[in-house]
Parts: structure tokens; C-alpha cells; sequence
């Protein structure tokens, strides 16, 4: 069984060295590439304040902050949900940067990033001329994201997670992430687990060969010209 979790944060900006710090960490459940529909989802007190420039960006508001949970009470449930699974995260270097600051913060184990799979890194490599923007990815593959008016992290998440099956070019038909999709995906994850299955229709009536006697004739009048040694020798049928 293969265990995934897709992860977004949002941040009060861009450089955690900086002071800036964790708002929002949102998760989505991978298991052999299909959503369980298990989340975890957090709004985090930065202990500052929200500059507008990026509560413009994500629309998180220094106000709607002040009674959530800081990182330290959060933390132990954070790590628990994304035990030692692999990581999924779109521009990685940025989303760890930040987890790690917190993390050294309250004197927890850091990520390593030889867990983590960063979708901005496959993208490049399959799209080198670009844009690769998480946006620019679901128009590119067909991805409803007309909910996503500004960044959010479980959204992100959501999303993300579709952008990596695209990606990967393991398109599951039982990859959509909303209620129907979630129940579909556990249908799917039971059938993988060995679950009983129906057995695939079967053509009354056999499709014909297209393989022509004229076209094997002239086949094997083209390997004869290649010589009594050629591989393909070994394959023809001998004259009768």
C-alpha cells in the first residue's frame, strides 16, 4: 500500500527567516494514488500580524487569527497524521522552509526532503516551457479550479493532488474529490485491497484478425531478404 499526503500551507510571507510565519496547513489523504477523503486542516496564530499584502493573496485576516491554535498546539497532531509517508507539495522548498521553522521552533523533529515529492520540479521537467503555476497546471490538464478566487491551503491541496495524478500520467477515473468521488475512491481502494469485483464484458463475437493472408505473405517475403541469420527466422512458421 502506497500512503501520500498532499500538503499546502499559507504563511504571512515569503521568507521564514525573515519573521514571517505558518497560518494554514491543509493535507489530503493519498492511498496507491487515489483520495481516502481523510484530511487535516489547521489556521494557525502567527503571534504577529498579517501584513495586507499577503492577506490580499490568501484572504486571511490578522483578525480571523487571534483565537486559533499556535503551531505549538498543533504540531503533535500535524506530525501524526503525516507520520513518515511521502510528502507531496507544489514548490516544496518554500512549504518546508516554513514547517521546519516551526518545527525547530517548538524543538520537534524537521522534515527531511528526501521525503518529499515536489510537483513545481516534475512539472518543469514535463513542461519546460511552462507556466507552471498550480493555476496554470489544472487549465493545462482540464482541472475545475473556479472555486479557487484567492490561495487557500486545503483547496490548494485538493487541487494539487489532481495536478500529481496528471503528472505521474496515472489519471484514475475514480479521481474526483468531492462526495461522490470520495466514495468512489473507497470502492477503488477496496477493489485494490482484494476486494471481489465483476468480471469485465466479453464480446459475443470475437473481433476477425486484420492480418490478411497477402499481408503475411508479404511479410515473410521481406524477412527471407534479410538472410538465414536475422532474429525474425526464429518466429516464422516453417512452409508446410
Amino acid at each position: 500500500m502506497l500512503r501520500e499526503i498532499v500538503l499546502d500551507t499559507e504563511t504571512t510571507g515569503l521568507d521564514p527567516k525573515k519573521g514571517d510565519r505558518l497560518i494554514e496547513i491543509g493535507c489530503i489523504e493519498l492511498i496507491n494514488r487515489i483520495p481516502t477523503g481523510r484530511e487535516y486542516h489547521v489556521f494557525i496564530n502567527p503571534e504577529r500580524d498579517v501584513p495586507a499584502d499577503a492577506e490580499r493573496v490568501h484572504g486571511i485576516s490578522t483578525a480571523f487569527l487571534v483565537d486559533k491554535p499556535v503551531f505549538q498546539a498543533v504540531y503533535r497532531d500535524f506530525l501524526a497524521f503525516i507520520a513518515a509517508d511521502q510528502l507531496v507539495i507544489h514548490n516544496a522548498t518554500f512549504d518546508v522552509a516554513f514547517l521546519n521553522m516551526e518545527l525547530e521552533r517548538v524543538r520537534a523533529p524537521v522534515l527531511k526532503f528526501d521525503r518529499v515529492v515536489d510537483t513545481l520540479a516534475l512539472a518543469r521537467r514535463k513542461h519546460p516551457a511552462g507556466p507552471n503555476t498550480l493555476d496554470a497546471l489544472c487549465k493545462r490538464y482540464g482541472i475545475d479550479n473556479s472555486q479557487r478566487i484567492k490561495h487557500g491551503a486545503l483547496m490548494d491541496s485538493l487541487l494539487l493532488a489532481e495536478v500529481y495524478i496528471e503528472l505521474l500520467g496515472e489519471r484514475q477515473a475514480t479521481l474526483v474529490l468531492g462526495d461522490k468521488g470520495a466514495a468512489r475512491s473507497q470502492a477503488a481502494t477496496m477493489s485494490r485491497a482484494g476486494a471481489r469485483t465483476e468480471a469485465a464484458a466479453q464480446r459475443p463475437t470475437p473481433l476477425a484478425s486484420p492480418l490478411t493472408t497477402e499481408i503475411k505473405a508479404a511479410h515473410r517475403a521481406f524477412v527471407e531478404t534479410l538472410g538465414p541469420k536475422a532474429i525474425w527466422q526464429r518466429y516464422l512458421q516453417p512452409k508446410s
